[in-house]
């Protein structure tokens, strides 16, 4: 089924809709992520808002990464979070004005200044390829008379790189109907005349779970609040996060490769979240389910009854800190996922990017990734996407990667990528972190590799499906780092010597270290103390704020 998912994904959600529409949206008060979350939820219910308007007349088919930016013409003000969509819709554009201004109300929006504070901002940037002007014929050649007016292009898009990036990570090679030049090209030109104090940075939010406020619109599922969130400076060399994050291992298992029964009672979890926390853990990544060959099979139910107890306690803990630390949930489960995150989870690592065990890809890969994507769209929740090829317990497929293992990675992942995020039912772009999947389905010297070269993996590049991802590394105590260490050196003089992966800790540190060379926004760890102090030197070293 390679090369087919995204196709597949189509035809499930078949679309007869006559025009694409890119929709900028802003917000800069209150709690800016969930604002535009809503927005987009309202964007394709417009029989909520208007009359004589049917259901599922607009789908959002795709959306650009989330970017935080300094406000524009009037500065002094909060901080914008920017973002743009593409919709396919049967509506007229100035129908489809009429519900963005209604979605502006519904949300929070009150009459303020020009280029004001506002709980939402939704402008149409682009209808089709056709040019609108409502105003008056003397006005056409003028950036005057604009209120209340439907001027489409954008008539100050060639200016704002907050307008310009989102569409550029949607449709760079779109040619603007007016200034004949592609949205890449415009990017470029405002970057290079760019003089801000504060550039753009990438945005990926963290919704806050167990819901605890309610923010429930009629026949809108909830949304969260989302007032955690890490950065990625925009860059087209190496992309780097304005921080490193930590993400603690705890195996609520007993039969990990690494750290089997050693926190599989909730005693054990908790004692080793707190300490986590407090050697510097940004995140704690929390598996019911071991991917070791031979590991034994563990029941969706039975999954839950090992994650989501320990989610529920570390809620529970005395300790503020703890008690309000970010969780991923990593399972390949929808169930689990789901239950994970209403218990308390922010995040969902997925070794199989939701294409669940099964390799090479067949109907029921689809099916997974159906059932994956709306468990998450509907949750607003981050992903961690892996690359793997199926069960590492039973299938070891290190065949040759077509282009070399770093081209693979990218098609192969990449594919996955562009199906879960593209067509109706979407997970947002802004949401998505990847994984090469370091220790999964490749040789010692193809995770060599992909750990020297990984800013490649997610480089700028036109067809890179991967590109301007931020990127996790998981390559703690892996058996590839016991396979180096049994080695003999060059000349013979040292023996090599054979590990278990507890081990491991100082060939681990070497490749956080490289990691962090390459760019990666989050490494994946199971001793949080000693890690931070290599993440702290390697940041430093590599310029780091």
């Amino acid at each position: 089924m390679t090369g087919t998912l995204t196709s597949a994904i189509r035809n499930v959600y078949h679309s007869s809709a006559k025009h694409s529409v890119a929709i900028a949206l802003g917000s800069n008060l209150g709690d800016r992520f969930a604002n535009i979350e809503t927005a987009l939820r309202l964007i394709e219910q417009p029989d909520q808002l208007l009359t004589d308007v049917a259901a599922n007349t607009v789908s959002v088919v795709d959306t650009s990464f989330m970017y935080e930016t300094a406000p524009m013409y009037v500065t002094d003000q909060p901080r914008f979070a920017n973002c743009a969509c593409l919709v396919e819709t049967n509506m007229e554009p100035w129908i489809l004005l009429k519900l963005l201004k209604r979605i502006e109300t519904t949300v929070g929006r009150v009459p303020s200044i020009q280029n004001g504070p506002r709980a939402v901002d939704l402008d149409i940037i682009l209808y089709d390829n056709e040019i609108v002007d409502t105003r008056a014929e003397s006005l056409r050649d003028t950036l005057d008379g604009l209120a209340n007016e439907l001027v489409v292009p954008h008539p100050r898009m060639a200016e704002r790189e907050f307008v310009l990036r989102p569409l550029a990570d949607m449709i760079p090679e779109f040619v603007h109907p007016v200034h004949k030049k592609s949205i890449r090209t415009l990017l470029g030109d405002v970057i290079r005349q760019s003089n801000v104090d504060f550039p753009m940075l990438k945005v990926t939010p963290f919704a806050d779970y167990p819901i605890t406020e309610t923010r429930q619109l009629p026949d809108t599922h909830q949304v969260p609040s989302m007032g955690r969130y890490w950065t990625t400076h925009c860059s087209s060399d190496i992309q780097r996060p304005t921080k490193v994050r930590l993400m603690a291992t705890l195996n609520a298992t007993p039969d990990s490769f690494s750290d089997g029964s050693v926190n599989n009672t909730l005693s054990a979890a908790l004692i080793y979240s707190a300490a986590s926390v407090r050697a510097g853990a940004d995140i704690i990544d929390i598996g019911g389910y071991s991917t070791r060959p031979g590991a034994a099979f563990v029941s969706p139910q039975e999954e839950c009854q090992r994650v989501v107890p320990v989610i529920q306690a570390i809620r529970s803990h005395e300790d503020q800190d703890v008690s309000s630390a970010l969780i991923s949930i990593d399972t390949f489960r929808w169930e689990v996922a789901e239950a994970a995150v209403l218990a308390g989870a922010n995040c969902i690592n997925d070794v199989y990017s939701f294409t669940g065990p099964e390799y090479p890809l067949a109907q029921s890969s689809e099916k997974h990734l159906l059932k994956m994507r709306e468990v998450a769209r509907k949750l607003a929740v981050p992903v961690i996407l892996m690359h793997s090829r199926g069960d590492a317990g039973s299938n070891k497929d290190y065949s040759q990667y077509k282009g070399g293992v770093l081209e693979g990675v990218r098609v192969e992942l990449g594919e996955k990528v562009e199906a879960i995020i593209k067509g109706k039912g979407g997970v947002r772009r802004w949401f998505v972190i990847v994984d090469p999947g370091i220790g999964f389905s490749k040789t010692v010297e193809a995770n060599c590799a992909l750990l020297r070269e990984a800013s490649s993996m997610t480089a700028n590049t036109p067809v890179n499906p991967l590109a301007g991802y931020p990127r996790l590394v998981g390559s703690s105590r892996k058996s590839f780092l016991g396979a180096i260490l049994e080695r003999p050196d060059a000349d013979g003089t040292y023996k090599g010597r054979k590990t278990e992966p507890k081990e491991r800790e100082w060939a681990t540190a070497a490749t956080v270290a490289c990691a962090i060379q390459q760019g990666a926004s989050v490494v994946r760890v199971h001793d949080v103390q000693d890690m931070r102090d290599v993440v702290t030197v390697a940041s430093a070293i590599w310029s780091y704020p």
